[in-house]
């Protein structure tokens, strides 16, 4: 048991005080007013489809919980190759994440009338209560992994006699919990909107040439629900699991690293849990700092968002050195710039995502413009950028991980068992550095579906062009911030699966140490797991490139990525038929739905979109947990690390290159819309409408459930490592 210093106690404090200040901002936006009867029938619907939604989805994945809890109880009390806590670690990690994505849906579906009706008024009040509602996601998500780091960390110092290394390890498991319930409500939610939006377009604004959100179209609300389950709720699982995963991961690496040296093993245990809980409190500074005026360009509200975030990072990399100063932390000054390159490739990446998909800068007028020569131009034009696109992040990511890295081990490159140790710790670091300010960075994510919502509402309402103007504004500038929320939630998650490598050594390690498993170190000496180096494993391991089941693992990672796409685009499609189908039957059977004197029947458009998400969500889900295992068993540690490494490599490139040329797509038609290159109705309309639909699936359902993948993989190796070492 560990001495808990004073300090400690303020990650709690941090995570109840954004707890607090989400319930704050929730109940302040449901003082406001809903708006007209009308507004108010439409929030309903959609209210009702994302609960009934989510529902069905919670059902599902109770199951699987309860299947993979059973696994992992049976590896600990009968097999006795994993920890006993691991099951129930795993299962509180589930439920939090779950409750994540609840609480920010049920915001969204609340906020969605209100921000429009607060559109009537003036814009900055409609960006107001929906960047603030958007806050709530990211509050709830800080404060219940702070909490539930916290109480883990002390029920394992108090309850158990183990050492800080297996403390960190275990706790890892629970992110397994959140990256299993986040890639089922990514992945659900990703196709239930997809299918729902791109029959909405197809029939819709292509066939019946009817606009946007026109109430006149079956599949509306099912659109608009998919906005809310998708895009808040599986997005609020998502970085619930990577804002967990960074802090959680660069514990066990601190306590790895400093394993010699008990004085300050429990400080960098500590360390990315204080920096993550300063940088709640500076978020709720940056959300503070959020206004505008009224009729503010594009850039203005860019502007606006980016001055309430870039504050936050900021101050966060000033606090960080006064943090790790007065912890005591060994090299505190090269780990405080390790945290600087991590906050600094967040903004890059952002500013990068920004460029190549707001609709004010070229690549995304240029896509626009080949609306002018047809659909085809668009889509490979869209295609072309968004592989372009990949470039900077790449880059970003690549020098950010050495900088981190070095700073971490005085750059020291001799690559020994200390060096690669601390050098690891300064990366994981890192991570946590770019994900320290989650509480307004995902504020801004979450606004986008919000402010669509909006949008949706007020085009269904049939209000005024001022307020739909205000309201197509509110969603551009969501369209852009969503682009580059995903483009920051695939690079923190780079940063966090390379952490997660290393610790995925630490916990080979542990369960060899439980299986008394020798080994020989590069010396030739037989030791134990406990007295081995990093070098030693990768020696006895034979992890290197001359290694087949390390190069066959590489391309299974690879495979992986684009099998998991294959997936998910195919099961969008599939669904996205048979709303067609039913779009189609209603504007043939019904009649007067086009000239607005009947109802569709939006509820079978629900249902539609509900029962494809639950059935399509599976196979992909699994494929996702069962690959680890099964490479792990046949091609061992070496194969692991292989697919790990692959799967990294492949899956964030194609994650960026798929949310880029989406959002690219989505915007090119904004700024179609805006009266440009013809404006609404004209053939380059038509043409970005054909694009906006190929992007839906790119930028709302494959690309963002990568970065899901990426570390769910990493997590389910982790936690089967007794699993795999059973198999040596």
């Amino acid at each position: 048991m560990q001495n808990i210093p004073l300090v400690f106690w303020l990650i709690p404090i941090a995570s109840i005080c954004a707890l607090g200040m989400a319930w704050f901002f929730f109940l302040s936006m449901m003082k406001e007013d809903e708006g007209t009867p009308r507004m108010k029938e439409i929030a309903e619907y959609v209210r009702r489809g994302a609960m009934a939604y989510l529902t069905q989805q919670y059902k599902v994945v109770l199951y699987v919980f309860i299947a993979l809890a059973a696994l992992f109880a049976f590896m600990a009390y009968v097999l006795h190759v994993q920890n006993p806590w691991v099951p129930f670690a795993f299962l509180t990690g589930g439920l939090f994440s779950g409750l994540a994505g609840f609480f920010g849906m049920k915001t969204a579906t609340y906020a969605s009338a209100r921000t429009a009706n607060a559109a009537r008024k003036s814009l900055d009040s409609g960006l107001k209560i929906a960047f603030r509602s958007g806050a709530v996601m990211g509050l709830t998500v800080v404060g219940l992994g702070l909490l539930d780091i916290a109480v883990w960390f002390l029920v394992l110092n108090g309850l158990t006699e183990d050492s800080l290394i297996t403390i960190t390890t275990t706790m890892l498991t629970f992110g397994m919990g959140a990256s299993t319930q986040a890639l089922f409500a990514r992945v659900g939610g990703g196709i239930y909107t997809k299918a729902a939006d791109v029959g909405a377009d197809i029939v819709g604004k292509v066939e019946a040439d009817i606009p946007e959100d026109d109430p006149r179209n079956p599949a509306t609300i099912a659109d608009n629900v998919g906005d809310n389950v998708g895009d808040v709720a599986g997005m609020g699982a998502d970085l619930y699991e990577s804002y967990c995963g960074s802090i959680l991961s660069t514990a066990a690496l601190g306590a790895a690293a400093y394993a010699l040296v008990p004085e300050m093993q429990l400080k960098a245990v500590i360390a990315p849990m204080l920096i993550a809980a300063v940088g709640v409190f500076l978020s709720l500074l940056g959300i503070f700092l959020v206004r505008t005026k009224e009729g503010a360009t594009m850039r203005d509200l860019l502007k606006s968002l980016s001055l309430g975030t870039n504050v936050s990072a900021v101050l966060i990399a000033l606090a960080t050195f006064g943090i790790l100063y007065s912890l005591g932390v060994q090299n505190w000054l090269g780990l405080s710039f390790s945290v600087i390159s991590g906050l600094a490739a967040g903004v890059i990446i952002g500013q990068a995502t920004e460029y190549y998909t707001s609709h004010s800068y070229k690549p995304t007028q240029k896509i626009s413009e080949a609306g002018l020569t047809g659909s085809a131009t668009v889509i490979i034009k869209g295609i072309g950028t968004g592989m372009i696109s990949t470039c900077i992040p790449v880059v970003t990511i690549g020098v950010a991980i050495m900088l981190s890295y070095m700073c971490a081990n005085g750059f020291d490159l001799s690559m020994s068992s200390e060096s690669l140790a601390h050098g690891l710790y300064g990366v994981g670091i890192a991570a946590v550095g770019m994900l320290s300010t989650l509480g307004i960075t995902l504020a801004t994510d979450a606004y986008g579906p919000i402010a669509d919502n909006a949008g949706g509402n007020a085009e269904m309402s049939k209000l005024g062009e001022e307020v739909r103007h205000r309201t197509d504004a509110l969603d551009a500038l969501g369209n852009t911030t969503a682009a580059t929320g995903k483009g920051f939630a695939i690079g923190s998650a780079a940063l966090t699966a390379l952490a997660l490598l290393a610790s995925y050594i630490e916990e080979i390690k542990i369960a060899m140490e439980r299986a008394d498993v020798m080994m020989t170190n590069v010396k030739g000496e037989v030791i134990s797991a406990a007295q081995a180096t990093i070098p030693d494993f990768m020696n006895f391991f034979q992890v290197n490139l001359m290694n087949p089941k390390v190069l066959v693992g590489a391309f299974i990672g690879a495979m992986a990525a684009f099998l998991f796409c294959g997936l998910t685009m195919e099961a969008v499609g599939r669904a996205a038929q048979k709303m067609v189908v039913e779009v189609r039957r209603q504007f043939r059977e019904i009649a007067g739905i086009l000239e607005g004197k009947a109802t569709p029947d939006y509820r079978r458009c629900v249902e539609i979109s509900t029962r494809a998400a639950q059935h399509e969500m599976i196979l992909p889900s699994f494929l996702a947990i069962l690959i680890p295992i099964i490479v792990g068993c046949v091609l061992g540690v070496a194969g692991v690390l292989g697919l790990l490494v692959g799967g990294l490599a492949g899956g964030f490139t194609l994650a960026v290159f798929m949310a880029n040329a989406g959002g690219s797509w989505d915007n090119a038609k904004k700024n179609i819309e805006e009266g440009n290159f013809g404006g609404k109705g004209s053939f380059a309309h038509k043409a970005t409408i054909v694009g906006d639909t190929v992007g839906d699936p790119f930028k709302d359902t494959s690309g963002p459930s990568l970065n899901i993948l990426i570390k769910l993989m990493s997590m389910v190796s982790i936690v089967m490592a007794g699993l795999t070492v059973a198999f040596i």
